[in-house]
């Protein structure tokens, strides 16, 4: 190789003048918006809790607020008790399975209506006590919840469906109908579930209904625009010898375009179910049904022990859930 041949040869430049000028001015930008939501003050208030564990900081708004949360939901509350007043046609000799009657004697100040003077007096209360009852009461929300998800997803189904076939270039020739239809699959899509879910409370209720309607209509939104992306993208050599020969769209879209889209379709109502099973726990925070309508209650209640217990069903739960969706995907795809 010659002189002159070694000077004109170079590595080309991985990053030019334009790519460090971009770099900069992302970092300008990070910046600014780091600055307007506090972005330093959550890194020097984790650094701090950080500290604390390793003894390296006497104390931490972070650590203790944590702490004493942690520390509120334990002992976690499997037992279920209930003022025998508060029961209706409650027979003290006809108790539940594995129940018991309790007495509390407790004193309370009240005023002697003769001497008109607040008095110290035994006050005894008797509750009804069940040592797994509050652990039966989670399982059956939590079935609560996984039903809210499973409806979600047939309604997400039944409505997103039609919508893609309805959106789809290869399915649909009418221009008019195909925005029509994506306008609707996007408004679904936009707004999201716990949003939704407090309007359609107001329409329907407290309860399932609403929490089924807000994941189905999101849900909707999502199969819809995959399902008709899918549907466009498929090899279009199948779909014009159909044609060819007088096919309408319905054998088209079985015969040439399903085969090439189902595994995808699998993926992504799989993946709605999945999803909607997290959510369906959110929008019970709203009142739509489930397992978050008891956590609610319960923490407005300051039952922490009684959230400690949901928590960790719900963990138990999408533990399960995750390995039931990994082995159903392997052997659907």
């Amino acid at each position: 190789m010659t002189a002159q041949a070694r000077t004109r040869w170079s590595y080309p430049r991985p990053y030019g003048s334009g790519t460090i000028l971009a770099l900069i001015g992302s970092a300008l930008l990070l910046w600014y918006t780091g600055q307007r939501v506090e972005i330093g003050r959550m890194v020097m208030m984790t650094t701090q809790a950080v500290a604390v564990q390793f003894g390296l900081a006497d104390q931490s708004q972070v650590a203790d607020g944590l702490g004493n949360a942690i520390g509120q939901l334990v002992p976690i509350q499997l037992s279920e008790r209930q003022e025998v007043s508060r029961i209706e046609g409650f027979d003290p000799t006809d108790l539940p399975f594995l129940s018991h009657v309790e007495v509390v004697e407790r004193r309370a100040e009240t005023i002697n209506p003769q001497t008109m003077r607040m008095e110290s007096r035994p006050v005894r209360t008797t509750y009804l006590v069940q040592p797994l009852g509050y652990v039966w009461l989670v399982a059956a929300k939590m079935l609560e919840t996984l039903e809210i998800a499973l409806w979600g997803t047939i309604v997400a189904i039944l409505i997103g469906f039609p919508l893609a076939l309805l959106s789809a270039r290869n399915m649909m020739r009418f221009a008019v109908i195909r925005m029509v239809a994506r306008g609707i699959i996007g408004f679904c899509r936009a707004i999201p579930e716990l949003v939704s879910a407090l309007f359609l409370v107001i329409a329907y209720g407290f309860g399932p209904i609403a929490g089924i309607l807000a994941l189905g209509l999101y849900g909707a939104g999502f199969l819809g625009k995959f399902y008709a992306d899918d549907a466009e993208n498929a090899d279009p050599r199948p779909q014009e010898a159909l044609t060819a020969i007088g096919a309408g769209k319905m054998l088209m879209w079985r015969y040439a375009i399903l085969p090439q889209v189902l595994p995808q379709y699998i993926a992504y109502t799989l993946y709605i179910l999945d999803r909607n099973v997290r959510m369906a726990t959110v929008i019970g925070l709203v009142g739509a049904g489930g397992i978050g309508q008891e956590l609610k209650g319960r923490y407005d209640m300051y039952e922490y022990g009684h959230v400690g217990t949901i928590l960790i069903a719900i963990f138990i739960v999408v533990l399960l859930l995750d390995r039931s969706a990994g082995r159903l995907r392997k052997s659907l795809l």
